[in-house]
């Protein structure tokens, strides 16, 4: 069998128009100079897509709202942070698949700017033509989101909740998929990539690469993930359990171990969604020397620790590194004040 046959048998909506493009960042490794170590520096390019602004989380909403269908659902109700990608994907996806979509988003991250409330991802929730349920500081989402559902029950219509990040077994089978995908497209431009670099906030993106990984037999270590919500140690459980759960799913007997996992928590900084500077000079770097916008959440952190371990010399000399761009640029726009 082949590797991304194991994917079949679960119930999908195809969002994305095929692979996602690996790219060479020579003008970045240029801007570098001597400081990049003879390190070549890649992007794959999950910011590269068609639906709703792109961004790495259309990857689990295929496998989410094919969950939901299966389960004879009309409404799917999203939750996450105030700029949650998350919900912009998923209002964008529910759209385009003549689905109802609720957002409950929660106050995660200590902004009350006009600007961070309403602009960005919320003006394009809002304009996809998703209900948005903007929660006040303390408001439960996930109660929140119970009790919405169960109201939609009562109208005689069938809603599926879709927890933070989408980070269930179901919803990591995407980047599932992206491994097998990494796998493939490294053969045919003839490149092993030594380090793969990435966010990690609810960490569905770093545990279903992981479980894809120890299925191909790729080792896990090549694997580095920057944490940008919770602590290391927190990061490095949960990750844990959620790949072994994605693994679980699939069938067999490949389970991991924490000490299997790579999870740096130098870029978290304040905490999440709050501004470094080593992020804000990331974001800078990579848009003045590739025309490419990473999001100050999620990517600007992890590039940020990227360009951190290529520069202090603990990714090897000559080595090949992935960066996983995970989309996410209308936040750029609630963090006008922080540019």
């Amino acid at each position: 069998m082949q590797n991304p046959d194991i994917l079949n048998s679960f119930p999908r909506v195809r969002l994305m128009n095929g692979p996602t493009p690996i790219q060479r960042l020579d003008r970045l490794e240029e801007l570098l100079g001597e400081e990049r170590n003879g390190v070549s520096i890649w992007a794959k390019r999950d910011d590269f897509m068609a639906l709703g602004g792109g961004g790495n989380k259309l990857r689990k909403l295929e496998f989410l709202l094919g969950q939901a269908r299966a389960e004879g659902c009309d409404t799917v109700i999203a939750i996450g942070g105030v700029q949650s990608n998350f919900a912009r994907l998923a209002a964008a996806a529910c759209a385009k698949t003549g689905l109802a979509c609720e957002l409950v988003l929660a106050q995660m991250v200590p902004r009350s700017s006009d600007i961070y409330q309403s602009n960005g991802n919320v003006l394009l929730d809002r304009l996809f033509g998703a209900r948005v349920h903007l929660l006040s500081e303390g408001q439960d989402a996930a109660t929140f989101a119970s009790n919405r559902a169960d109201e939609i029950a009562s109208s005689g219509s069938r809603a599926f909740i879709a927890v933070l990040g989408g980070s269930t077994p179901s919803g990591c089978l995407g980047y599932v998929d992206c491994a097998f995908e990494i796998a493939s497209q490294s053969g045919e431009i003839g490149i092993e990539f030594d380090r793969i670099v990435m966010p990690n906030g609810s960490g569905g993106m770093h545990a279903g690469l992981a479980a894809g990984f120890a299925i191909i037999g790729t080792a896990l270590s090549r694997l580095t993930a920057y944490t940008v919500l919770a602590s290391q140690p927190s990061a490095l459980e949960a990750t844990t359990d959620k790949t072994n759960a994605v693994l679980g799913l699939m069938g067999g007997d490949i389970r991991i171990r924490p000490h299997d996992l790579r999870i740096d928590g130098s870029e978290l900084g304040g905490g999440y969604g709050i501004p470094t500077e080593t992020m804000i000079e990331a974001v800078r770097v990579i848009g003045r020397s590739e025309g490419l916008l990473v999001d100050p959440v999620y990517g600007g952190k992890a590039l940020a620790g990227m360009l951190a371990a290529i520069r202090s010399g603990s990714i090897p000399r000559g080595s090949h590194v992935l960066f996983i761009m995970t989309g996410g640029s209308p936040g750029l726009y609630a963090y006008q004040d922080t540019f």
